[in-house]
C-alpha cells in the first residue's frame, strides 16, 4: 500500500506541486501532428492541470500556449488563427506561435505596448507524426527524447492518442503489471491452446512469473521469468522511464519498437499515447483453432469535440461498462470484453480517478509497482529540494533501453543475457534518425 501522501505525491500534477514541477522538466507528446494544420482551427489542450491551445500558423510553425489572452483573458480558443498567428476576436490583439504579441488593433499606435506583452508560450517541436511541449524552464530546454519508436519514419509507425478517465498512474501501473496477463487476458486459456512456438504459451501456462528488477539511470526494468521444465527459460523484459514512459514487452526484443506514454491531462485525467512500429503482429495472438486470442488492433474512437476532454474518446468506456458481454464472459472470455487495451482500460478506470492506495495489499507480484513508485516519490521530492531530476539522453537509451521477449538459459545472467540479446539485434538507423 501507498499512504495518503504518498498517493498525493504520485497523482496530484498541476504547478506547483512536487510532481507536476518535475514533469514539467521532461518534453511531453501534445499532439499528432496531423491534427494541426496551417491556418486552421486553435486545438484545446490539458495538460498537467493547465489549459492551453495549439495551433499552426501560416509559415507551419506549432504553437503551445494558455488559452487566456493576456489582454483580458478572454479564450485564444475563439480566436482567428491567420497570417502568421492568433488573433483574439475579443479587442483584435495578436500573438505568434512564441506568444510574442504582434498587433495590439484597438490601441493608437503612439500607445502601443506590444513589445512589452507575451503570452504565457511553451516551445514546441516536431518529429515523425508527433508534436512535443515542453513546459519547464524556456531559457533551458533539453534535446527530445530519444526513443526508438518514435525515431521511427511517420511512415513506419502507428501513432493512437486515446483519453482515459483516470490517473496517469493507474494506466502505467497496468503497463509495468506482468502478473495480470495470465489471468485478465488470458484467464480461460491454457499454455496447450497456443502453438508450441507461440511466445504466449508461456503466459498462459504459468501465472505466476519469477521476478528480476533493476534501476536505471531513467527508471527502472524487470525481468518476468516464466519456466516450463526445460533448461530454457522466457524472459520478458519491461522498461519504465521518467517520468510517465513505458515500453511493454508485446514482441520479440529483436523488433519490439514501441514506447507508450501516460500524460496526465490533470490530476483525473490522462492521454495515453500509443507509438508503435506498422506491420508488427503483437505476439501474434491467435489460437491453435484459428480464434483470436484477444488482442484488436486499433480503437473505435467517439468523434471528437472541442471541449478540454474532447479528442480521443473510445465508444467503449465506463458510461456503458465498456460494452462487456456478461454471456462471453461466462462461456468463452475471462472478462467479456472486447481487447486487450480495452480489458486493461476497465479495471484501471474502475479504481475511480485516483485509486485509493491506501487500501491496497501488495504482494511480491507487484514489485514492478512498489518499486516504480518510489522512484517517482524520491525524483519528485528531491527536485523540489534542488536535486538534479534523472535525464535521458542518446547515448544512454538508443539501442540499449528496449523492451521484449526471448529465451534464455536458465541459470544465465539475465542482465548480460538481455545486453546480448540488444546487440544481436541493433536499432536499424539509429544514427541515421538521430542525425536527423
Amino acid at each position: 500500500m501507498a499512504t495518503l501522501q504518498d498517493n498525493e505525491t504520485l497523482t496530484r500534477v498541476s504547478a506547483g506541486t512536487p510532481m507536476g514541477d518535475l514533469m514539467r522538466q521532461y518534453w511531453i507528446p501534445a499532439a499528432k501532428s496531423s491534427e494541426l494544420t496551417k491556418d486552421s482551427d486553435p486545438v484545446r489542450l490539458m495538460l498537467l492541470g493547465e489549459k492551453l491551445v495549439a495551433f499552426r500558423d501560416t509559415n507551419g510553425k506549432v504553437g503551445i500556449m494558455d488559452h487566456r489572452c493576456p489582454h483580458r483573458c478572454a479564450s485564444l480558443f475563439f480566436g482567428r488563427n491567420e497570417e502568421g498567428g492568433i488573433r483574439c476576436v475579443y479587442h483584435g490583439w495578436k500573438f505568434d506561435a512564441d506568444g510574442n504579441c504582434t498587433d495590439m488593433a484597438n490601441v493608437p499606435p503612439h500607445q502601443d505596448f506590444k513589445q512589452k506583452v507575451h503570452a504565457k508560450a511553451y516551445k514546441t517541436a516536431e518529429r515523425n507524426g508527433l508534436v512535443w511541449v515542453y513546459m519547464g524552464d524556456q531559457a533551458n530546454v533539453p534535446e527530445l527524447p530519444p526513443f526508438e519508436a518514435n525515431l521511427l519514419p511517420e511512415s513506419e509507425v502507428n501513432i493512437w492518442f486515446v483519453m482515459r478517465e483516470c490517473s496517469y498512474l493507474q494506466g502505467l501501473e497496468g503497463d509495468m503489471d506482468t502478473s495480470h496477463l495470465g489471468f485478465l487476458h488470458y484467464g480461460l486459456l491454457k499454455g496447450t491452446d497456443f502453438e508450441q512456438s507461440a511466445a504466449q504459451r508461456y503466459t498462459a501456462s504459468n501465472k505466476t512469473p519469477e521476478y528480476v528488477t533493476k534501476t536505471t539511470d531513467w527508471g527502472y526494468m524487470y525481468a518476468a521469468v516464466r519456466g516450463d521444465g526445460s533448461d530454457e527459460v522466457h524472459m520478458r523484459v519491461s522498461q519504465f522511464l521518467m517520468p510517465f514512459w513505458t515500453m511493454p514487452p508485446v514482441n520479440s526484443i529483436t523488433k519490439n519498437f514501441i514506447a507508450r506514454a501516460w500524460v496526465p491531462m490533470d490530476d483525473t485525467h490522462h492521454m495515453f499515447v500509443h507509438i508503435v512500429q506498422k506491420d508488427v503482429d503483437p505476439l501474434a495472438r491467435k489460437l491453435l483453432d484459428g480464434r483470436s486470442a484477444g488482442f484488436k488492433p486499433g480503437f473505435d474512437f467517439k468523434p471528437n469535440t472541442t471541449d478540454w476532454y474532447g479528442r480521443f474518446n473510445l465508444k467503449q468506456d465506463m458510461s456503458n461498462d465498456f460494452m462487456i458481454d456478461r454471456e462471453k464472459q461466462r462461456t468463452e472470455s475471462f472478462t467479456g470484453i472486447d481487447g486487450i487495451t480495452l480489458q486493461d482500460f476497465a479495471v484501471t478506470e474502475s479504481m475511480g480517478g485516483i485509486a485509493p492506495r491506501e487500501l491496497e495489499h501488495l504482494a511480491a507480484s507487484d514489485a514492478a509497482i512498489a518499486q516504480t513508485r518510489r522512484i517517482l516519490i524520491n525524483a519528485a521530492n528531491g527536485f523540489k529540494e534542488g536535486k538534479r531530476h534523472p535525464s535521458m539522453d542518446q547515448a544512454a537509451l538508443v539501442g540499449k533501453v528496449r523492451s521484449g521477449f526471448f529465451q534464455a538459459p536458465k541459470d544465465g545472467d539475465w542482465q548480460k543475457l538481455y545486453e546480448e540479446q540488444l546487440e544481436l539485434a541493433p536499432f536499424p538507423t539509429a544514427t541515421q534518425q538521430a542525425a536527423e
